[in-house]
């Protein structure tokens, strides 16, 4: 993997969300970050030469104000639930919020944009599948539909108007508490804090790639989504394992 030793300013749109914070804490130092959510009150452990910013996604203009002279942009903020209305929050959050960041860093003239998709996009496949990125989307509910959209969006402005693009297949991205039920589905599609930095790091570091999907799980002992191609692509070797955390044998 080639990797990028000078990187310019990063912005993180969805700052102050917990993929984030992670994102921040584990391999922060070595950016300069722009942080941009609707309420920026959530965000904790600012450094002094953090940019805050306040912002609706899914206005233009103020999508346009956050890419200006920026390197990357991290696009996280979302309508996480998967249980969210179509109407009108996944329309406007997740899919003209994310058509907004991606024409205003375009215009900007920003080198990548890494977007925070989710399993959901293909959670239809099933159980007994190892879903491997060039399947096409199946999503099971509307959340992850509107994140397969995204990724529709993330390979228009990746080939058609040559914006560097990684869609990034985030999976079950939790704490696990011994005690807590968790079903086989979950354990398998398990992302540690951790592994999510270093993965989302990579996205960000790696050179010369046009547009990608990876996935975005640790190396669980089963496996929602193929890890294969991510790991050729991107050096990705997640160091976590749901079962072996749970405790089982």
């Amino acid at each position: 993997m080639a990797l990028r030793t000078e990187l310019g300013r990063v912005l993180i749109t969805g700052a102050g969300g917990r993929i984030a914070s992670a994102f921040r804490q584990f391999v922060g130092e070595r950016y300069a970050f722009r942080l941009a959510d609707k309420e920026i009150g959530m965000l904790a452990r600012l450094r002094p030469d953090d940019q805050v910013l306040a912002f609706d996604i899914t206005d233009i203009q103020a999508c346009r104000a956050a890419c200006a002279n920026i390197d990357t942009v991290l696009h996280l903020a979302a309508d996480l639930s998967s249980n969210a209305e179509f109407r009108p929050s996944l329309l406007n959050n997740n899919i003209l919020g994310t058509f907004n960041i991606f024409r205003a860093a375009k215009d900007a003239g920003c080198r990548r944009v890494v977007f925070a998709s989710c399993a959901q996009a293909v959670e239809g496949y099933p159980l007994s599948y190892e879903i491997r990125p060039e399947d096409a989307p199946r999503p099971k509910n509307m959340y992850g539909a509107s994140k397969a959209f995204g990724e529709g969006i993330a390979a228009y402005f990746a080939y058609q108007e040559g914006l560097s693009a990684l869609s990034v297949r985030i999976a079950n991205f939790a704490a696990l508490d011994a005690g807590k039920q968790i079903t086989a589905r979950d354990m398998s599609a398990f992302l540690s804090h951790r592994d999510a930095a270093d993965l989302l790091d990579r996205c960000i570091r790696i050179a010369d790639v046009q547009y990608a999907v990876v996935h975005g799980i640790s190396n669980n002992r089963y496996k929602r989504l193929s890890l294969e191609e991510t790991t050729r692509l991107l050096d990705y070797h997640p160091q976590d394992d749901a079962f072996t955390l749970l405790g089982f044998s």
